[in-house]
């Protein structure tokens, strides 16, 4: 794939990256339970709050009963309460992954980044496949026992939201933005755990160059094997959407192929995820508005989505509606990192990619 075109294009799209995983986290962590927030569910509640169609945060509970299942923290997440990001592991790992190129570089092993978990990481701000390897990292296992020892999380999609930095600081490359991804993803995971995460490295890489978001995702499956589930239902998802079948019909479908999976495995979120993408046909505001509808790891996935649109516009095209309120800060449980300037986090992001170029 050729270069993104100058160096000041190269900075707003990864300064778009940033901007767009930070407010797709945002949006969709009112309603960060899957289980509990079905697509019917926060549709009904969109509804009620006369916000369909999405086109900014999650508005206010419109009754009192609405708001007893949101995530305790929505009340900094939902509009005219953002300023600043709310701190979540999906940015937490983005942070780590920088730090960890700044300090070991593009040949940094398995081992450091769970050296750095275990410097820099914060224990219970760690979850799932995560919190498995770090408590086998304190107790002297080694990667890739760190993945599989008493770990049942192997497949979820930890790994994956890990990815981002590594398509950020590679791109155009999406193989290379896979490789480190990998690299990262077996500390923790396994299967389509590591091929979600190779998958996300590689869809944010190929961003900075393809015409079109198809584009992007059919250049993200070369690099995972054709015949894993992750990849089977990607294709699936596209070829319903190439029929013209309708976003809701579409994730309908394909929620029933994947029954059983449970809300957090990397699988059915994949699919959420590409549908928000395709269907949101590179509008960033539609992109992660269907991607938090679509359910299941909403902030996850709408972080995702927000940082393959984000790359696509560019941070200036970005509506200030969602990059406004976040006041250029973040908030990190990544000790040093707290407080942090988005565009600070940019810039470096900015160094790293052009030491590959």
């Amino acid at each position: 794939m050729t270069a993104v075109a100058t160096d000041v294009e190269l900075a707003d799209r990864i300064l778009g990256g940033w901007l767009g995983r930070i407010a797709g986290n945002m949006l969709g962590k009112p309603v960060e339970q899957g289980e509990v927030w079905t697509r019917d569910r926060i549709d009904r509640y969109l509804r009620r709050a006369a916000a369909l169609p999405l086109t900014d945060y999650f508005p206010e509970p419109p009754g009192e009963e609405d708001g007893l299942d949101l995530r305790p923290e929505w009340r900094s997440c939902v509009r005219g309460r953002v300023h600043g990001s709310c701190r979540d592991d999906d940015i937490d790992y983005a942070v780590l992954g920088l730090h960890l190129l700044e300090t070991h570089g593009f040949g940094f092993s398995t081992e450091q980044v769970g050296d750095l978990w275990l410097l820099r990481l914060p224990f219970l701000q760690t979850f799932t496949a995560e919190r498995a390897a770090y408590r086998n990292l304190a107790n002297g296992l080694k990667p890739p026992l760190t993945a599989t020892y008493d770990n049942p999380y192997q497949e979820w999609i930890g790994a994956l939201i890990r990815a981002d930095v590594y398509g950020w600081t590679c791109p155009g490359d999406p193989r290379r933005a896979a490789a480190l991804a990998r690299r990262d993803a077996v500390l923790s995971h396994t299967g389509n755990g590591v091929y979600g995460a190779m998958w996300a490295a590689a869809l944010v890489s190929a961003a900075f160059t393809a015409p079109t978001v198809r584009h992007a995702l059919d250049t993200a499956l070369t690099v995972v094997p054709a015949s894993s589930r992750l990849a089977r239902t990607v294709r699936r998802v596209a070829s319903l959407h190439d029929t013209r079948m309708t976003w809701e019909d579409t994730l309908a479908t394909v929620s029933a192929e994947t029954a059983g999976l449970g809300w957090i495995h990397t699988v059915p979120n994949a699919a959420v995820l590409t549908a928000g993408l395709l269907y949101g046909d590179g509008d960033f505001t539609r992109t992660i508005a269907l991607t938090v509808r679509g359910g299941l790891d909403t902030d996850s996935n709408g972080a995702t989505a927000g940082s393959v649109a984000g790359v696509l516009t560019g941070a200036s095209a970005i509506p200030g509606q969602w990059k406004d309120p976040l006041e250029d800060t973040v908030r990190s449980a990544v000790f040093g990192f707290d407080g942090v300037r988005i565009s600070e986090l940019a810039r470096r992001t900015l160094r790293l990619a052009e030491a590959t170029a």
